[in-house]
């Protein structure tokens, strides 16, 4: 009887850092996994309760990580954790002149200070929201600000994070491939 893949549920869209993390904890890990991206990770948790092969990432500096863990105590436990360095991460614009406000997400917000902050559920979709109109820049990753066509105004270059895995009560993490 073969095994079910594993599935990391995680932030979204496309290019966070934490899909990133997913795919090398997969890697480093030597294990076969399916990465599935979610708006938030409160969502991304609704899917691992009482799952045995569903995992969720988060990122330690996720501004309600905590709230996460201790409202799902019954639900899931903490498996595992890691350092990895994030993609770079860039402050960015269309290339106009004038900012008056960034789409941010919570976490990386301080990062700028003199502008008005558009909230975003994630880097990624900071940019998302840069690049259509709803803020005049953005805090978000390298490849988001390349995949969306923005310029970049700094570069904040790579963070140390950490990274955080969550698995329901009933899941145990199997034997690395050799």
């Amino acid at each position: 009887m073969q095994q079910e893949k594993l599935v990391i549920h995680t932030l979204g869209p496309q290019g966070t850092n934490c899909e990133l993390a997913a795919t090398t904890w997969f890697k480093e890990l030597n294990i076969e996994g399916k990465v599935v991206l979610h708006p938030t990770l409160e969502i991304a948790a609704q899917e691992i309760k009482d799952s045995k092969h569903d995992l969720l990432l988060g990122c330690a500096v996720y501004p309600d990580l905590h709230k996460l863990v201790f409202e799902n105590l019954i639900n899931f436990k903490l498996v595992d954790s890691f350092i990895m360095p994030t993609i770079d991460m860039v402050f960015a614009s269309r290339g106009q002149d004038q900012l008056e406000t960034y789409a941010t997400h919570p976490a990386p917000a301080s990062l700028v200070k003199d502008l008005s902050p558009v909230y975003a559920n994630s880097n990624a979709a900071a940019a998302s929201a840069c690049a259509s109109g709803q803020a005049d820049a953005c805090i978000t990753t390298l490849s988001a600000m390349q995949s969306h066509g923005l310029t970049m105004i700094k570069n904040f270059g790579p963070v140390p994070m950490c990274f955080t895995v969550h698995s329901s009560h009933q899941f145990t993490l199997p034997k690395q491939n050799s």
